[in-house]
């Protein structure tokens, strides 16, 4: 087995950059939060799992063994991303006069096929929360003694019984402690619930007997008990959004140095595998500025609102790896037109290639563009500059097609731009809106290439406008034949 290539990634434990070095050789052992399924991911949620699926694929590329798994909170997630307010899923399930059971069964099937519009490959493990409540249930009775104290609301952690607590979110700060439930009794303001009892003469769809009463664990525990189930501690990287970096990242670290380490050992986050995982990994935002991201907006952004209006999901795929994951990335919808075209182009250029067979891309003119393309993705998965690595052989002349046919197919197995199960046609979506059928804009376009080439321009130019009155844009700058879009 050769040995795999340098990979470096930034730890927002150490906030260093740091070579990775697997805790068992030849294998990567990754974990994603997943989504709460009370309501349909956002396009700025999906970011998160675009980020992981290039890690993944710049771990299997790089030649580890990749076990990755993502979770699905069904359970325990409050309203908010601490500890505050009721259970989102319990007040989704009221809005809407459904089962609970229901309503996660709905969200999760929706959230899968985001997954698959945009290309992510499949985890080995989907973790599902509601299969792993004994479990919990084992991990909190193992750290209880030690480390909770039992309140009439519940079963709490007591922060200040770990050393460096808070220290993946540079210290709790004040505005991070105004979205901690504030609770009657509770020792630190800090401390989280690790098991939330059933308020008396109430009664959850969704509870399970436990030492502490009826009730439910939280939502805290549920991913220390999956990932360390499924991974074993310590574990290789653990991902997230950047929002988990403040308040639920910090409680699982405190949760796992609670079950892992002997009474008098040093635990401290000095040695980072005492949180766990030895690499905490987070995508930064996705800014959007006229408010639509947020779920408590009605229609806000999510993929099928994209695709609803004409954009191909592996757009949004595009626009998320030109910026670096640990960038901001601004939406917008001229931003998403132009990944788009970016996309367009690189698949013009392989449909050339569709009939060649793939041969060895060791070749001498695409040898610096596959050097670069490789130093970048071993860079923290710099995908912007792998983008143009990918873009300049997809250029390059003279070269023998199968070579070329060869390198690009490597270059996406990272990036999973799927260019080679995607044609051109693939990429224009009929907008919901759009009242005119693609025949009668087809049969227009022909009728007006008649006319040009009869150099009768002025048909030609009314048979433009027609169209355009309907929403649609004849391309005459396409060089490779009549491409138009819905507006």
């Amino acid at each position: 087995m050769t040995e795999p290539q340098s990979l470096t990634l930034f730890n927002s434990l150490t906030r260093q950059l740091e070579p990775f070095q697997p805790v068992h050789a030849g294998e990567a052992r990754v974990y994603t939060c997943g989504p709460t399924v009370y309501n349909y991911p956002h396009i700025g949620n999906m970011r998160a799992y675009v980020f992981a699926d290039i890690l993944g694929r710049t771990l299997s590329h790089r030649g580890y063994k990749l076990t990755h798994v993502i979770n699905i909170t069904d359970v325990g997630h409050l309203t908010d991303d601490a500890d505050a307010g009721e259970d989102k899923m319990e007040k989704m399930a009221r809005a809407q006069a459904q089962s609970i059971w229901d309503i996660a069964e709905h969200y999760t099937q929706a959230y899968w096929a985001d997954i698959k519009a945009l290309n992510i490959r499949q985890p080995a493990k989907w973790s599902i929360a509601t299969d792993y409540v004994p479990q919990m249930i084992e991990f909190a009775e193992k750290i209880a003694p030690t480390h909770c104290y039992e309140l009439e609301s519940g079963l709490y952690f007591d922060v200040s019984t770990v050393a460096d607590y808070g220290r993946l979110a540079r210290a709790v700060t004040d505005e991070g402690e105004g979205r901690i439930e504030a609770v009657e009794g509770k020792r630190n303001a800090a401390d989280f619930a690790i098991w939330r009892k059933t308020p008396a003469g109430e009664k959850r769809q969704m509870e399970w007997d436990s030492p502490w009463g009826r009730g439910a664990p939280g939502w805290h525990l549920e991913c220390s008990v999956m990932s360390g189930d499924l991974l074993g501690f310590p574990f290789d990287i653990h991902t997230g959004g950047i929002d988990h970096r403040e308040i639920h990242h910090p409680n699982e670290i405190a949760q796992n140095q609670a079950f892992c380490c002997k009474p008098n050992d040093a635990c401290g986050l000095d040695v980072p595998a005492n949180s766990g995982a030895k690499i905490w990994m987070h995508n930064n935002f996705l800014v959007e500025r006229s408010g639509k991201m947020s779920k408590s907006s009605g229609e806000f952004l999510r993929l099928q609102l994209l695709i609803d209006r004409g954009y191909h999901p592996l757009g949004y795929r595009m626009m998320c790896l030109q910026a670096h994951y640990r960038s901001e990335l601004e939406f917008s919808w001229d931003g998403l037109a132009a990944a788009l075209v970016r996309l367009k182009r690189m698949i013009i250029v392989v449909e050339r290639l569709r009939e060649v067979e793939a041969g060895d891309r060791a070749h001498p003119k695409l040898a610096p563009m596959l050097e670069i393309f490789e130093k970048a993705i071993g860079d923290d998965l710099n995908t912007a500059v792998a983008l143009t690595a990918l873009e300049d052989v997809l250029a390059a002349k003279k070269v023998d097609p199968a070579a070329k046919r060869a390198a690009i197919e490597a270059m996406d197995s990272v990036l999973g731009l799927n260019l080679f199960g995607t044609a051109r046609a693939d990429l224009r979506l009929r907008p919901k809106t759009a009242e005119i059928t693609e025949a009668e804009i087809e049969d227009v376009l022909a009728r007006r290439k008649a006319a040009r080439a009869e150099k009768d321009f002025a048909t030609s130019d009314a048979l433009r406008d027609e169209l355009a009155a309907r929403g649609v844009e004849a391309m005459d700058g396409d060089p490779l034949g009549w491409e138009w879009k819905l507006g």
